[in-house]
């Protein structure tokens, strides 16, 4: 398992996005958003997604030179057409604007239609945070989680299973997946080959309804099967995203929510650990213990990330890192 450099990985990449016509300065910045996903351990939506991007700004599914667009603003709120550009510029694009709304108004949403994937949420949604406001961001995705009681269209992304698979383990956890009768299965390759577990059950099938709502249906995009996916070559993704923004000065006094937040997560530290367990985590530990331990270490890469991303340098006559 190669270990490579952050910096070393977004200039790789940020070139291999280049090579596909992504012009650059906007390659290293998705190239920014993908590294940051492996700093923080998320290698599910790090570099591991370049094959799939290269693939679809290579024969056209993606445009890289697509420019958002601003095709409404009222009050708090913005509808965006992403005109099939890489899903970071878009979500750059949007949170811009969901902040210029917040100070404007204390609240900014806005709907995107016409996007691409757009790598991990978090990023986003630290991006509206470091701005100073509360940030949701929402995505709706290519129709693999079943609904419940149903087996057509979860519990897990599926680039983890996909991860699974290019891997060669021979299993998954239970309850990550259906097989293509809508059987829950362990085997990796009947769950690469089948479906998603809706997360949560019955309410999670209802929540993944509610994102659907808010990102295909708000914004006048593509809906549910309606959409593509980043694995498969011919038609855009065509995913919708929904973001928020929400200032917490319009409830509490400056510095009050953030001191608060703090009381609030000192209070779920301090319950006594389950067996096995050493701590109680928060959202977000892991994730930022991954990311001190990576800066100083380098980020491993599974040896088909790795193989994927060197067939692409070689191609595009990117050198490689030493």
């Amino acid at each position: 398992m190669p270990v490579v450099d952050a910096s070393q990985l977004r200039e790789l990449c940020s070139r291999l996005l280049e090579g596909v016509g992504v012009n650059l300065s906007e390659a290293n910045f998705a190239a920014t958003a993908l590294v940051a996903s492996n700093l923080r351990g998320v290698d599910s939506h790090g570099v591991a997604l370049m094959r799939y991007y290269l693939e679809q700004l290579e024969c056209g599914d993606m445009e890289p030179q697509g420019d958002p667009e601003l095709l409404h603003n009222s009050g708090c709120t913005a509808l965006v057409d992403g005109h099939n550009a890489l899903g970071q510029i878009v979500a750059r694009f949007c949170c811009d604007r969901a902040i210029s709304l917040a100070m404007d108004h204390g609240c900014g949403i806005v709907s995107a239609r016409h996007s691409n994937h757009f790598g991990a949420a978090a990023y986003w949604v630290q991006r509206l945070n470091a701005a100073g406001f509360i940030g949701i961001v929402l995505c709706n995705a290519s129709p693999a989680v079943a609904p419940w009681q149903g087996k057509d269209t979860t519990t897990v992304a599926a680039n983890k299973i996909f991860n699974a698979y290019s891997a060669g383990k021979p299993e998954v956890p239970a309850g990550w997946a259906l097989n293509s009768d809508g059987v829950p299965t362990t085997d990796t390759v009947e769950a690469y080959k089948g479906l998603l577990n809706p997360l949560g059950g019955y309410k999670g099938s209802g929540l993944a309804v509610m994102v659907e709502m808010l990102c295909g249906v708000l914004s006048g995009g593509a809906m549910s099967n309606e959409l593509g996916g980043i694995r498969f070559r011919g038609a855009p993704v065509d995913v919708s995203q929904f973001y928020l923004a929400l200032d917490p000065k319009c409830f509490l006094d400056p510095g009050e929510y953030e001191a608060r937040a703090v009381k609030m997560t000192q209070k779920l530290k301090e319950v006594q650990p389950a067996s096995g367990y050493d701590e109680v985590l928060v959202a977000g530990e892991p994730e930022l213990r991954s990311e001190a331990k990576r800066r100083k270490e380098g980020i491993p890469l599974a040896d088909d990330t790795w193989h994927s991303l060197s067939e692409w340098a070689n191609k595009l006559n990117v050198p490689l890192p030493l």
